[in-house]
C-alpha cells in the first residue's frame, strides 16, 4: 500500500527540506520584517509535510484528511514565498506548489 503514497511522501519530504532551507535563509536577509510571514509559513509547512509523510508511511486512516490540510498550507506557503525574488523563496514556492498538488491527488 505504501507505493500508492510514495509520490506524495517524496513531495512532502522535499517540500519540508525546501521550507527549512527557506526559513533559515530568510533569517539572513536584510529586511527581516518583510520576511516574517514567509518564515512563519515555512515552519508550519515543513512540520505538516513531515507529519503527513509519517501518516502516509503508517498507512493511517487519517492520512487523506491530513493531506488535504497539508495541501492548503503548502499552497499558502508557496504563494507567500512566490512573492519574494530570493532564490531560496522561489525554490521553496515551487516545492510547496508541487507538494500541494501531490497532496490534493492523495486526498481525493
Amino acid at each position: 500500500m505504501l507505493t500508492q503514497y510514495q509520490e506524495c511522501i517524496d513531495a512532502c519530504y522535499l517540500c519540508a527540506a525546501a521550507c527549512d532551507n527557506c526559513a533559515a535563509s530568510c533569517l539572513n536577509e536584510e529586511n527581516l520584517e518583510m520576511m516574517r510571514d514567509c518564515i512563519r509559513l515555512d515552519m508550519q509547512c515543513a512540520n505538516i509535510c513531515r507529519l503527513s509523510a509519517q501518516f502516509m508511511a503508517l498507512e493511517s486512516d487519517s492520512a487523506k484528511k491530513l493531506c488535504a490540510l497539508c495541501a492548503e498550507i503548502c499552497q499558502q506557503c508557496g504563494d507567500e514565498c512566490g512573492k519574494h525574488q530570493h532564490d531560496h523563496c522561489q525554490q521553496c514556492a515551487k516545492a510547496c506548489h508541487n507538494c500541494a498538488e501531490a497532496c490534493r491527488k492523495m486526498a481525493a
